[in-house]
Protein backbone atom coordinates (compact mmCIF):
# COMPACT_ATOMS: atom_id res chain seq x y z
CA UNK A 1 0.00 0.00 0.00
CA UNK A 2 0.80 3.39 -0.81
CA UNK A 3 1.99 6.13 1.84
CA UNK A 4 2.20 9.83 1.89
CA UNK A 5 4.47 10.52 4.79
CA UNK A 6 2.63 8.10 7.82
CA UNK A 7 -0.90 8.24 5.91
CA UNK A 8 -1.89 5.23 4.25
CA UNK A 9 -3.38 5.79 0.74
CA UNK A 10 -6.64 3.79 -0.59
CA UNK A 11 -5.81 1.79 -3.36
CA UNK A 12 -8.12 3.58 -5.79
CA UNK A 13 -5.57 5.90 -5.24
CA UNK A 14 -3.35 4.11 -7.55
CA UNK A 15 -6.21 3.66 -10.36
CA UNK A 16 -5.68 6.58 -12.67
CA UNK A 17 -9.10 7.04 -13.72
CA UNK A 18 -9.86 8.33 -10.28
CA UNK A 19 -7.73 11.51 -11.46
CA UNK A 20 -10.13 11.99 -14.00
CA UNK A 21 -13.76 13.36 -13.50
CA UNK A 22 -15.60 10.35 -14.60
CA UNK A 23 -18.66 10.81 -17.36
CA UNK A 24 -21.12 7.98 -15.55
CA UNK A 25 -23.01 9.14 -13.12
CA UNK A 26 -22.87 6.06 -10.89
CA UNK A 27 -19.41 6.08 -11.56
CA UNK A 28 -19.01 9.37 -10.56
CA UNK A 29 -20.53 9.56 -7.49
CA UNK A 30 -18.76 6.96 -6.28
CA UNK A 31 -15.57 8.76 -7.05
CA UNK A 32 -16.70 11.38 -5.44
CA UNK A 33 -17.23 10.09 -2.22
CA UNK A 34 -13.54 8.43 -2.45
CA UNK A 35 -12.42 11.55 -2.84
CA UNK A 36 -14.73 13.23 0.19
CA UNK A 37 -13.60 10.45 2.17
CA UNK A 38 -10.02 10.74 1.30
CA UNK A 39 -9.64 14.45 1.55
CA UNK A 40 -11.13 14.66 5.31
CA UNK A 41 -9.43 11.60 6.75
CA UNK A 42 -6.12 13.31 5.34
CA UNK A 43 -7.11 16.67 6.70
CA UNK A 44 -7.50 15.26 9.83
CA UNK A 45 -5.03 13.35 10.16
CA UNK A 46 -2.15 16.07 8.74
CA UNK A 47 -4.10 18.52 10.72
CA UNK A 48 -5.02 21.01 7.80
CA UNK A 49 -7.79 23.28 7.90
CA UNK A 50 -7.59 25.02 4.63
CA UNK A 51 -6.51 23.72 0.92
CA UNK A 52 -5.79 26.50 -1.57
CA UNK A 53 -6.74 25.38 -5.07
CA UNK A 54 -3.98 27.48 -6.63
CA UNK A 55 -1.42 25.36 -4.66
CA UNK A 56 0.13 22.22 -4.73
CA UNK A 57 -1.84 19.89 -2.51
CA UNK A 58 -0.18 16.44 -1.46
CA UNK A 59 -3.31 14.26 -2.42
CA UNK A 60 -3.82 15.97 -5.81
CA UNK A 61 -0.96 14.27 -7.59
CA UNK A 62 0.40 10.97 -7.91
CA UNK A 63 3.73 10.28 -9.46
CA UNK A 64 3.40 6.56 -9.49
CA UNK A 65 0.62 6.72 -12.03
CA UNK A 66 1.92 9.90 -13.48
CA UNK A 67 -1.60 11.89 -12.40
CA UNK A 68 -2.29 15.10 -10.98
CA UNK A 69 -6.31 16.08 -10.69
CA UNK A 70 -7.54 18.83 -13.00
CA UNK A 71 -8.55 22.09 -11.08
CA UNK A 72 -11.94 21.49 -12.42
CA UNK A 73 -11.67 17.98 -10.60
CA UNK A 74 -10.50 19.58 -7.13
CA UNK A 75 -13.39 22.44 -7.08
CA UNK A 76 -15.80 19.19 -7.90
CA UNK A 77 -14.51 17.31 -5.32
CA UNK A 78 -14.25 20.29 -2.72
CA UNK A 79 -17.40 21.71 -3.63
CA UNK A 80 -19.05 17.95 -2.68
CA UNK A 81 -17.61 18.44 0.48
CA UNK A 82 -19.30 22.11 0.63
CA UNK A 83 -22.66 20.65 -0.07
CA UNK A 84 -22.59 18.05 2.89
CA UNK A 85 -21.28 21.18 5.18
CA UNK A 86 -18.13 19.12 5.55
CA UNK A 87 -16.01 22.41 3.80
CA UNK A 88 -16.69 26.30 3.14
CA UNK A 89 -15.14 27.84 0.79
CA UNK A 90 -13.19 31.28 2.12
CA UNK A 91 -14.11 33.38 -0.93
CA UNK A 92 -15.90 34.14 -4.02
CA UNK A 93 -13.65 32.66 -6.49
CA UNK A 94 -13.28 29.45 -5.00
CA UNK A 95 -9.62 29.58 -4.56
CA UNK A 96 -9.90 28.78 -0.42
CA UNK A 97 -11.65 26.16 1.32
CA UNK A 98 -11.99 25.54 5.34
CA UNK A 99 -12.12 22.33 5.76
CA UNK A 100 -14.15 20.89 8.53
CA UNK A 101 -13.29 17.46 9.47
CA UNK A 102 -15.29 17.62 12.55
CA UNK A 103 -18.46 19.91 11.98
CA UNK A 104 -18.86 23.00 14.00
CA UNK A 105 -21.03 21.45 16.82
CA UNK A 106 -18.49 18.35 17.05
CA UNK A 107 -15.70 21.58 17.84
CA UNK A 108 -18.03 22.91 20.63
CA UNK A 109 -18.37 19.64 21.93
CA UNK A 110 -14.40 18.95 21.92
CA UNK A 111 -14.08 22.03 23.68
CA UNK A 112 -17.00 21.25 26.72
CA UNK A 113 -14.69 17.71 26.97
CA UNK A 114 -11.51 19.55 26.97
CA UNK A 115 -13.07 22.04 30.08
CA UNK A 116 -14.82 19.25 31.72
CA UNK A 117 -11.22 16.84 32.00
CA UNK A 118 -9.05 19.66 32.73
CA UNK A 119 -11.19 20.69 35.52
CA UNK A 120 -11.20 24.40 33.43
CA UNK A 121 -15.23 24.78 34.62
CA UNK A 122 -15.56 28.65 35.95
CA UNK A 123 -12.16 29.66 34.23
CA UNK A 124 -11.33 32.68 32.11
CA UNK A 125 -8.15 31.11 29.16
CA UNK A 126 -7.75 33.41 25.89
CA UNK A 127 -8.47 32.09 22.87
CA UNK A 128 -4.83 31.27 21.73
CA UNK A 129 -4.08 29.43 25.18
CA UNK A 130 -6.72 27.13 24.28
CA UNK A 131 -4.85 26.40 20.61
CA UNK A 132 -2.07 26.33 21.70
CA UNK A 133 -1.96 26.36 25.54
CA UNK A 134 -0.08 23.67 27.66
CA UNK A 135 -3.24 21.85 28.20
CA UNK A 136 -4.08 21.61 24.84
CA UNK A 137 -0.97 19.86 23.71
CA UNK A 138 -1.51 16.51 22.42
CA UNK A 139 -5.45 16.98 21.73
CA UNK A 140 -7.54 17.74 19.22
CA UNK A 141 -7.69 21.72 19.59
CA UNK A 142 -4.04 21.69 19.60
CA UNK A 143 -3.24 24.30 16.42
CA UNK A 144 -7.27 24.16 15.45
CA UNK A 145 -7.80 27.05 13.22
CA UNK A 146 -8.21 30.34 14.97
CA UNK A 147 -11.55 30.75 12.43
CA UNK A 148 -13.24 27.75 13.25
CA UNK A 149 -12.27 27.51 16.70
CA UNK A 150 -14.37 31.42 17.28
CA UNK A 151 -17.24 29.99 15.43
CA UNK A 152 -17.45 27.05 17.95
CA UNK A 153 -16.68 29.19 21.05
CA UNK A 154 -19.66 31.23 19.75
CA UNK A 155 -22.23 28.12 19.09
CA UNK A 156 -21.36 27.32 23.03
CA UNK A 157 -21.58 31.28 24.23
CA UNK A 158 -25.07 30.93 22.55
CA UNK A 159 -25.89 28.32 24.46
CA UNK A 160 -24.79 29.41 27.57
CA UNK A 161 -21.70 28.02 28.23
CA UNK A 162 -19.63 30.13 28.03
CA UNK A 163 -18.98 34.31 27.60
CA UNK A 164 -16.49 35.71 25.19
CA UNK A 165 -14.98 38.51 26.25
CA UNK A 166 -12.20 40.98 23.64
CA UNK A 167 -8.98 42.28 24.90
CA UNK A 168 -7.33 44.79 23.42
CA UNK A 169 -5.81 42.24 20.41
CA UNK A 170 -6.58 39.06 19.19
CA UNK A 171 -4.18 37.53 21.14
CA UNK A 172 -5.61 37.97 24.41
CA UNK A 173 -9.46 37.66 23.37
CA UNK A 174 -10.48 35.79 26.40
CA UNK A 175 -13.30 32.68 27.33
CA UNK A 176 -15.26 32.62 30.66
CA UNK A 177 -16.48 28.76 31.16
CA UNK A 178 -19.70 28.19 32.45
CA UNK A 179 -19.73 24.55 31.52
Amino acid sequence: MQKLGDFKLPHFFNYPPYFTLQPVRETSEKQIQLWKELILDYCRIQKIFVIRLEEEFPLFSNSVVERTLSHEAREAFLSALVAEGRAEWLDKGRRNCLILWHRIQEWADIIVNFVKDNGFEDSVMTVEEIRSGIESRGTELQGIDRTILVRALKLLEHKGKLAIFKGTSTDDEGVKFSV
